[in-house]
């Protein structure tokens, strides 16, 4: 599966505050773009959002600072003041399995690396909306998966019946792409010590199956099992948050994501269960914060995400039913369960210093090995650091790397 030794990402942004844009043209062209391919950190959600809590290691649901609450938590929005918040990240997961024995795949080291760094957005906007009240807009990526192994040599393709002579899985080159966007637009309001937000979230993913045309005798749609091309699905889901300033220095906060109702993929309707259907499941984060001194912030976030929930990703392979029937198989995933520990150092000069870890559970079990070949979202541990430095009246620049 994949090397956590291996992965690494960093995060660069580029933070203005301003007193008379009404609206950020910029963001609304980025958010026509679709983003590129994430990666798999927690399962296939990213640790966090934007250069502050990607450097907290994704906590930081009690303690909104900036615009990419709207993303994380939507309450935060009352604190974000006039602000945009623009960050790219580059993602290089070292993909790939070892298989050992004999069966139906080959035995070795085989590499899915695609394409060897994946850039992805985070795009967030806010201002005030009245005496109380706080508004904003956001696009990022999140999550994803990709992989692409070679047509390599395989014993198994020798027997009867099979479609390709060579492959993984007998189909060839083998390899899936998963791209996910998200467009929020939430609203805020304070009162006094506890603030609540509201965010509606459009999304927006593709996918694309190869090589796997030897499924194709297991499955209800045996013509939209692989090499379809991409597909397109849509849906809507709704992030809700609250902020509770339980005295100067110590904050509680909580989000809840609900499940994204999306279209199928048509297109790989043979290959997800219940016709193509893969929804973005329902996640929940809560955390505190608390302010050791005037300089020093620690937080911990707990998250919770319901992979199992959906039935393409969490039924078990080993269902007995075809690929892409109600019901059918999937890729087994278990629930994931996060926490996350972030520090925050405020120090002369402009100058702000973060680090942090994040741990959770391999979603995917023993039984379940074989299928996730295509999809090894395995890491578990997170190691983050990152700096804030002010260049400029109302100018920040960030960094993060995990």
């Amino acid at each position: 599966m994949s090397d956590p030794r291996n992965l690494w990402k960093f995060i660069l942004i580029k933070r203005n505050l301003f007193s008379g844009l009404s609206v950020p043209f910029g963001l609304v062209a980025a958010s026509m773009i679709f983003a590129g391919t994430a990666g798999a950190t927690e399962g296939y959600f990213q640790h966090g959002v934007g250069a502050r809590h990607k450097a907290l290691a994704g906590a930081g649901v009690a303690d909104a600072k900036d615009a990419t609450a709207i993303a994380i938590n939507p309450a935060g929005l009352v604190k974000a003041g006039h602000s945009l918040d623009v960050a790219v990240s580059l993602f290089a997961p070292d993909r790939g399995y070892t298989g050992t024995g004999q069966g139906f795949t080959p035995s070795g080291r085989f590499n899915a690396n695609d394409s060897e760094v994946f850039l992805l957005p985070d795009i967030a906007y806010a201002r005030p909306f009245g005496e109380k009240g706080a508004i904003g807009i956001a696009l990022n990526a999140n999550g994803g998966m990709n992989t692409n192994y070679a047509a390599v040599p395989n014993p198994a393709c020798a027997q009867p019946g099979m479609p390709a002579s060579s492959g993984i899985f007998c189909g060839g080159s083998l390899g899936v792409d998963l791209m996910q966007a998200f467009i929020t637009i939430g609203y805020a309001h304070d009162f006094g010590n506890f603030s609540v937000g509201v965010a509606p979230v459009f999304a927006i993913q593709s996918f694309e199956a190869r090589g796997v045309a030897a499924f194709a005798g297991v499955s209800a749609d045996p013509a939209n099992v692989t090499d379809n091309g991409h597909d397109i699905s849509t849906g809507f889901g709704l992030r809700l948050g609250a902020e509770w300033d339980v005295t100067d220095n110590f904050r509680v906060g909580a989000t809840y994501q609900t499940e994204y109702n999306m279209s199928e993929f048509d297109d790989y309707a043979g290959l997800f269960a219940d016709r193509g259907d893969f929804d973005i499941p329902a996640s929940l984060q809560v955390g505190v914060a608390y302010d050791v001194s005037e300089q020093l912030t620690v937080m911990l976030d707990y998250r919770h995400m319901a992979y199992s929930d959906i039935g393409s990703v969490g039924n078990a392979g080993t269902v007995q039913a075809p690929l892409g029937a109600p019901g059918g198989p999937g890729f087994g995933w278990q629930d994931v369960e996060a926490w996350k520990l972030g520090v925050e150092y405020e120090a002369e000069n402009g100058w702000t210093w973060r680090a942090g870890m994040a741990t959770n559970n391999n979603p995917i079990n023993a039984q379940n090995v074989t299928f996730n070949i295509l999809a090894p979202g395995v890491v578990t541990q997170h190691f983050t650091a990152g700096f804030e430095k002010q260049v400029g009246e109302n100018q920040f620049f960030q960094f993060a790397v995990m």
